[in-house]
């Protein structure tokens, strides 16, 4: 027996097509792995538990996650531990998001050399941003950001850009002064984009240079770049969020977001996969596409970030190292109120119970808490 869904989701898509998909394309150890959780994710497979009622006899079954990070089942219950950590750690201020992106002629290189132009993506967006903020030109402070990797575009298309929340401000080099940056803007885009496409490029060159970036066969390292510079680049910015409610939601929406939700599926018959999207082109208007199926798990299978690579990383006074020290300073300069953790210390159930305000342990049918979890035999565990 397995866990009921009302609708189509990624796992029904994979399982069909697996057998064929599997044998006909190579994917790398990552790949393979991603797929195959995804498949067996709240399945017998992954082995679970009943839930019975000692009052009226209900009883229901349950299964385990896979806890793969690009499951769109499994990030629930993880997404809201780390954004109520995070709320509680930012400086009571207006925050800015900023988005910077690479353009089309560089997804082939990037997509080859995945976890070091990822890397390399990161480093050119934070010291673009820090080196910016520090000119007394612009805010003559140390900015801070939290930035979030994301492959794709609406369409699931390949399209490398880093999401950046950015407090509206920054710290002066003392750290006794908080330096609030225009209302509308936190820095100047055109000069931000400029610096971010130098800066970017550098360090592409120079680990080309040391043979740790592979060109693909009849590409010409210095033609890429010219054909680049020709491109205009933009850094988006998004005018600062009023409240700390709206910042910690938005972050919620982008921080474990994966390529595509379930939600986002409308039906999967004939071989075809119809899904919906966002059209920034038509001034995001929503409309509806319709694949191949085999096209359709190609294109979500090259957003699987390499094994062990850290899609959320953290710049400036916002760095880790500097993150709790910072937070005081600017508690103590501000003097506005903070966001206080509700989910620290929690485990899964109670996370589940504090934001949802749905009681596993209460049963659905008498509604008494009397649910108690009996172990899957081992039967059905292994089947």
């Amino acid at each position: 027996m397995e866990n009921k869904r009302q609708k189509t989701e990624l796992a029904d898509i994979f399982i069909e097509h697996a057998a064929c998909y599997l044998k006909t394309t190579k994917l790398c150890v990552v790949q393979k792995k991603a797929y195959q959780a995804i498949v067996l994710c709240r399945s017998a497979s992954m082995g679970g538990h009943i839930n019975s009622c000692d009052n009226c006899g209900y009883s229901q079954q349950a299964y385990n996650s896979c806890r793969n990070r690009h499951c769109p089942k499994c990030q629930f219950v993880r997404k809201a531990q780390w954004v109520d950590k995070l709320a509680s750690n930012l400086p009571a201020t207006k925050y800015f998001h900023l988005v910077f992106t690479v353009p089309h002629c560089l997804n082939k290189l990037f997509y080859s050399n995945q976890k070091l132009a990822y890397g390399l993506l990161f480093k050119a967006a934070g010291h673009s941003l820090t080196q910016c903020a520090k000119d007394p030109k612009y805010l003559g402070a140390k900015a801070g950001a939290v930035a979030i990797l994301h492959t794709w575009g609406q369409n699931l298309s390949y399209h490398p850009h880093i999401h950046m929340i950015v407090p509206a401000g920054g710290l002066s080099e003392d750290g006794r002064e908080w330096i609030p940056s225009a209302s509308k803007y936190f820095l100047p885009v055109k000069v931000l984009s400029a610096v971010f496409r130098g800066i970017l490029f550098k360090l592409l060159e120079r680990a080309y240079k040391n043979g740790e970036l592979h060109l693909s066969e009849g590409t010409n390292f210095l033609q890429l770049k010219q054909q680049c510079y020709k491109t205009k680049w933009v850094v988006y910015s998004q005018k600062p969020f009023k409240c700390s409610e709206n910042l910690i939601n938005y972050l919620g929406n982008y921080t474990h977001r994966v390529a595509i939700s379930n939600e986002r599926i409308i039906g999967h018959k004939n071989g075809k996969v119809s899904f919906c999207y966002k059209d920034y082109r038509s001034a995001g208007l929503r409309k509806v596409m319709t694949i191949e199926a085999r096209e359709f798990i190609r294109r979500f299978m090259q957003h699987v970030l390499p094994d062990g690579f850290c899609k959320i990383r953290y710049f400036g006074f916002m760095s880790l190292s500097n993150l709790k020290q910072a937070r005081e300073d600017c508690n103590v300069i501000i003097h506005e109120a903070t966001y206080f953790p509700v989910l620290e210390g929690l485990n899964g159930l109670e996370v589940y119970r504090q934001i949802t305000g749905k009681d596993p342990a209460k049963c659905p049918k008498c509604k008494t808490k009397s649910m108690r979890t009996i172990p899957l035999p081992e039967q059905v565990k292994s089947g």
